[in-house]
Parts: C-alpha cells; structure tokens; sequence
C-alpha cells in the first residue's frame, strides 16, 4: 500500500511528461493559449488515473470557458493517501510561445494539509538560497547584507555571486541594490520557478529575489524543502483589486513566511519536464527510428522523501 507522496514520483512525473508532449508542437509558434490547454488536457487525463486521493491547491484558478486545472479539483482516481497538488501546465508561457529558454511544465506534491492556501494573494515577494546557505541569511537584512553573508556561506567573493531577478518595472530598485553591491544579475522575463531551481541548485544563479506569483512560490518550496535549500517569502499584493482583497482577508504583507510554513512536510515532490531547454532540463526532442516518430522528454525529480535528484529521460512513439 501506498503511505507516502515519494512512492508517487514514477506516476506523477508520467503527468508532466505527457503535457510536455502533447503542448510541444507549438513551442515557438507564439500559440502560448493553444499550447496551455493542449497541456492541460493531457495532465488532466494522465493525473486522474493516479492512485490518489488528489486536490488542486494551487491550479490557475477556476474559469468559466478556457480549460484549467482549478483550485480546489479533485484529482487521481481517489483511492489511497491524500495529497495537495500544485501545478503549472507551463511555467513560462510567454517563453514557450517564443522558444525561449526556460519554459517548464512543473508539478508539486505533498501530503494533503500541508501545503499553504494564500487565500487571494496571488504575488509573493521571494528569496531563494541554495542548501549552503539554508540558516545563515537574515531575511530583513538590506540586500547587500544578504549577499555579504550568501557569499561566505559558499565560500565566495560577492563579486561571484549571480541573482536572478525577474524584468520587470517594479524590480528596477532592486536590481540597483544588487549592482551596487557588487553582485550580478541574471535577468529574464518570466518564469521564476526556473530561476528559483537554479538557486536551489545552486546551478547557474546563486539566489531568487524578486516579487513573483504565490503559486509559483508554493511549487519553489516544495524544491527548496526537498533539497535543504532556503527559501523566504512575503505576500505582496500588486494590484488594487488584490490589495483590497488581501486587507479584507487580514493578510500581514509585512510579514515573513519561512520555508517550513509553505511546506510542512519533508515528504514533497518537485517535477519539471523540459519545453524549451533550459539550465537543468533540456526540451523536448522529436525523432525518427525504425519504430517510427518519437518524442524524448527531460525531466528532474527533486524527492524530499529522500533527498535526492532524479533525472529521467523518457522516448515515447507517437
């Protein structure tokens, strides 16, 4: 019998790898809503025949006529234990319909209760660390306090150190900070969890900072738990709709939430299927055998139940 999330990873990274697939024609075609529901569709289909007791946690919301994987969906056939799932059919839209790097599908998972409801804040203000620093940075501290100490704690000089940041407007203080500190920043302009798993890593960018979305957040901290790795975050309502909805909720946005409040338990999964190929994942690879046309996915598997990283390459004929 099933009694932990892990025991779900085979089943779970099969998820991924068929939204991968069926939205991978379209990389490039600047059909980033085609590709989407192609994705969704097929994590839809392929999820629900899981051996869960599933919900959406965090999905995109419940809408009216475009297909989604909504908040609050039961998933998986609804046998054995209960898990949370948060999900991103693709990470990166705007990269995916220009085939830029980093565009991912992702998938989390955890034990049901465990993972944090953001009730209607949908932007968090993020830091990720890689597991050297876990411990050691003061998340209120100014930036150039935290890389000062980011860069002992892996044993470089802050010069060394690389920050991605998303481009946006509302970072142009930030990444200022960070300049003047002697850092470098890795801009890009989407896609935070791709950046976030760089951090955790610690492969190719040493830190997150940057206001991003809370589902986004919540999939990162199943990452960070998963490997040991730091991760702070605050909820940092951008619009006014969103303010208003957060003050009537009593929402602190001054408030820090450490990683162990996003995620309550060492038992969490973090799944990311390449689309455009990126620092860890590759894109997805169509061929030609004596079998016929195939497509190859690239896929890495962040197992808190035991603390390592999986990779698994998958070649399916079509």
């Amino acid at each position: 019998m099933l009694n932990a999330v892990a025991d779900l990873k085979i089943e779970l990274v099969e998820v991924c790898e068929a939204a991968a697939r069926a939205c991978a024609p379209h990389v490039g075609s600047g059909k980033k809503d085609e590709g989407d529901g192609l994705a969704v569709d097929a994590m839809r289909a392929r999820i629900n025949q899981v051996p869960m007791n599933g919900m959406i946690v965090i999905g995109e919301g419940a809408k009216d006529e475009a297909p989604a994987l909504y908040d609050g969906e039961k998933v998986g056939t609804g046998e054995g234990i209960g898990v949370d799932i948060a999900v991103d059919p693709i990470e990166g839209t705007n990269l995916f319909a220009k085939d830029m790097p980093g565009s991912i599908v992702t998938l989390a998972a955890a034990p049901a209760g465990t993972m944090y409801r953001p009730g209607s804040c949908f932007y968090m203000d993020k830091q990720v660390y890689p597991k050297a620093a876990r411990g050691k940075i003061d998340p209120q501290a100014p930036v150039a306090d935290r890389l000062e100490a980011l860069a002992k704690a892996l044993g470089k000089k802050v010069s060394e150190i690389k920050v991605f940041i998303l481009d946006k407007p509302r970072h142009k203080g930030l990444i200022q900070e960070v300049y003047a500190a002697g850092a470098k920043v890795r801009l890009a302009t989407d896609g935070d969890v791709n950046g976030a798993i760089q951090a955790v890593l610690n492969m190719g960018s040493d830190a997150l900072f940057g206001i991003g979305g809370t589902p986004e957040g919540i999939v990162t901290a199943c990452a960070a738990r998963a490997m040991g790795a730091e991760m702070f975050g605050r909820m940092a309502p951008q619009k006014d709709f969103e303010i208003e909805l957060c003050k009537k909720e009593g929402v602190d946005t001054k408030r820090i939430i450490e990683r162990d409040e996003l995620v309550t338990s060492d038992d969490c999964l973090f799944i990311a299927t390449g689309l455009t190929s990126g620092a860890y994942v590759h894109h997805v690879k169509v061929g030609q055998d004596a079998y016929g046309r195939h497509k190859t996915t690239d896929t890495i598997v962040l197992d808190g139940g035991i603390g390592n990283i999986r990779r698994v390459q998958t070649t399916v004929h079509v």
